[in-house]
Parts: structure tokens; C-alpha cells; sequence
């Protein structure tokens, strides 16, 4: 009953002693000092039945005691709490933006640099909580995979769904970063970013790359460039009437590029060679753009003697009145 209640003033509690003594007290001396007819014999009356009356006669001192028992606890100020928090988060919004084209295919990064991206896209998005993020792949042409959400199951539902082939190929990277800044553009809130993954050169769409970073700078969206492929030459796989072969081909990243497409947004350029360093290129930019949370805790006090109170007066006037009518001593 007193799990989940605390005492202003404990102390008083200790004077619930006093109930056991009284108690004591009645049963084995107070009761003889009550007033009395003497006969010089009652054994004719020890056959007779005791009525309920008689039965209860100790009913009112029982009554009494519960009620002091209410008045100590209620002395000593019973009171619950309620606690919480009250979170404001500052979110942010988050365009990941992914390269599908046919060269994503190739096997530097296992399975392939495609699947390892949205494996590592995928960690990213299971480590936010209140951040809107929204999808767009592109090859030669850019499209929004999935808009700004919280709905995280969703999103991560269709990144798992997306391939190579679903554009025609080439890569677009104005055009990726154009669709992502219209994502984001609208936005309300205080921080927007784009974290833009690619392994080749710009070669089509009709948008140049530096226009569209100096277009998200306007917006005070930054970017942040993510060059994936090992250095050199990449094993891709080839489809021939003798199953899948394998042919070495060159890595072209334009790095240089992808660079002042950060530099001009105030984001960052890193360069993704395996799987490992993707995954910590990710966690960089996770701690750089964390959601600002405050946290405000918070503990109501609800007072809870009104109750013991209340109870302790009832159990006192009840004695009262029967010891004042049903109870009632002669002489």
C-alpha cells in the first residue's frame, strides 16, 4: 500500500507505538476500571446467551485506535510523485543521396559497392531518432526514392529495394544534388544536409555539379561528398555464355570535384577504399550532425493526507456514536 508513497515527516510514524501499548493497556487493565453493578452471584446468568451487543462491546475502543493510526500517518504527510522528462529535440533533415549506376556494381567492397553503401546507409538510418531523412538515387537521371520521414521501418523497407538498372546509366551528380536541395528546401529545420555517395565522374544530366552546390549553399544546405572505390583498378563482374567473369577496370573518382562541392557547402569530402572505412566515414558524419536534445527532468508531489485524514475523522465519529447510543454505559 506504501510502495509508491514517501513521508514529508517520517519521524511521526514512530508514534504509531502507541497503538500496540494502548491496546495492551485495555485489554489487560483498562477494561476492569469500568463502572459496574455487583451481585453476590451472576452464575444463573452464565447460561444465557450473549446477545450482539455484548459480543461487540470492544468494537468502539477498536475504532478508536484505527482512527489515531489514520491521524498519525496523516500527520506524517503522505505524498506521492510523479517524475518524467519533458525532450526537445532540434532536428535535423537528411538527404541521402546514392549512386545506382551500372559501376556500383563492381566488387572492391563486398558483396559489391552498391550493397555495401545501403548496408552502411542502412546502420546510419537505425542510429537516428528524430531526424526527418529522405532518399534520392540517381544514374543518368535523379529521382526521389522516398521523401523527408521519421518512419524509419518505411524507409529502410525501400532502400532495401532499390538496384542497379532501375536508371538508365550514367551518372548525374547535378542532377542528384538539385533533387536532394529541392527536398531540403522547404525545410524548417535549423540544420539540412546532404550526404552524397558516388564512384564516378559527372557525365550526364543537365545540371552542372559546382551550379548545384553553389545552389544548396544559397539554401544553407551542406554537403557531404563520399568518394567510394578502392584505388587503381576493381574487379566487375561480366555476364558471358560461360557464366560471370571478372575484368580488372580503372577507379575514376572525380575527386576533385566532389571536394569543392563540400567545400563550398561547409561539409566534408572522404574517400571510401573498403568496407571498413565506409562504415567509418558514416559514423563521422554521424557525430558531427547529431540532433541537439534537451532533456528537462521533472517530480510533482501530490499530497495524500486529505484521505488518511478523512478516514481517521469517519472511524471517531463512528466511535462516538456508538458508544453515545448502541455502546452506551449506565450507571
Amino acid at each position: 500500500m506504501f510502495s509508491d508513497i514517501t513521508f514529508d515527516y517520517p519521524w511521526v510514524l514512530y508514534f504509531l507505538l502507541v497503538i500496540p501499548v494502548l491496546l495492551a493497556w485495555y485489554f489487560f487493565i483498562g477494561r476492569k476500571n469500568y463502572a459496574s453493578v455487583k451481585y453476590s452471584s451472576v452464575k444463573i446468568l452464565n447460561s444465557l446467551p450473549k446477545t450482539l451487543r455484548e459480543r461487540l462491546r470492544h468494537f468502539p475502543f477498536i475504532l478508536r485506535m484505527i482512527a489515531i493510526g489514520l491521524f498519525i500517518i496523516a500527520l506524517a504527510r503522505p505524498q506521492s510523485f510523479t517524475s518524467g522528462e519533458n525532450i526537445n529535440a532540434e532536428g535535423i533533415d537528411i538527404a541521402m543521396v546514392l549512386d545506382i549506376s551500372g559501376s556500383m556494381l563492381a566488387e572492391d567492397l563486398k558483396p559489391n559497392r552498391l550493397d555495401a553503401a545501403k548496408n552502411v546507409i542502412d546502420n546510419f538510418i537505425e542510429g537516428r531518432t528524430t531526424d526527418r531523412i529522405g532518399l534520392v538515387v540517381f544514374a543518368r537521371e535523379a529521382f526521389t526514392q522516398c521523401p523527408l520521414t521519421i518512419d524509419y521501418h518505411v524507409l529502410q523497407n525501400l532502400l532495401l529495394q532499390i538496384h542497379s538498372g532501375m536508371i538508365e546509366d550514367g551518372t548525374a551528380i547535378g542532377n542528384a544534388i538539385a533533387n536532394g536541395v529541392n527536398r531540403l528546401k522547404e525545410s524548417d529545420a535549423k540544420s539540412r544536409i546532404i550526404i552524397l555517395l558516388t564512384d564516378g565522374v559527372n557525365n550526364s544530366g543537365e545540371v552542372d555539379p559546382i551550379s548545384a552546390a553553389e545552389i544548396a549553399k544559397t539554401f544553407g544546405i551542406r554537403i557531404y561528398t563520399i568518394g567510394v572505390g578502392s584505388r587503381g583498378e576493381a574487379p566487375y563482374p561480366v555476364k558471358t555464355p560461360f557464366g560471370t567473369r571478372y575484368q580488372m577496370v580503372p577507379v575514376e573518382i572525380d575527386e576533385n570535384v566532389l571536394q569543392q562541392i563540400s567545400s563550398i557547402t561547409g561539409g566534408e569530402y572522404f574517400r571510401a577504399t573498403n568496407n571498413r572505412a565506409l562504415a567509418q566515414i558514416y559514423n563521422t558524419i554521424d557525430k558531427l550532425e547529431k540532433t541537439k536534445i534537451e532533456i528537462t527532468s521533472y517530480r510533482n508531489a501530490k499530497e495524500l493526507f486529505y484521505g488518511w485524514l478523512g478516514g481517521g475523522l469517519i472511524f471517531l465519529l463512528m466511535e462516538i456514536g456508538l458508544t453515545r447510543t448502541i455502546f452506551r454505559k449506565i450507571p
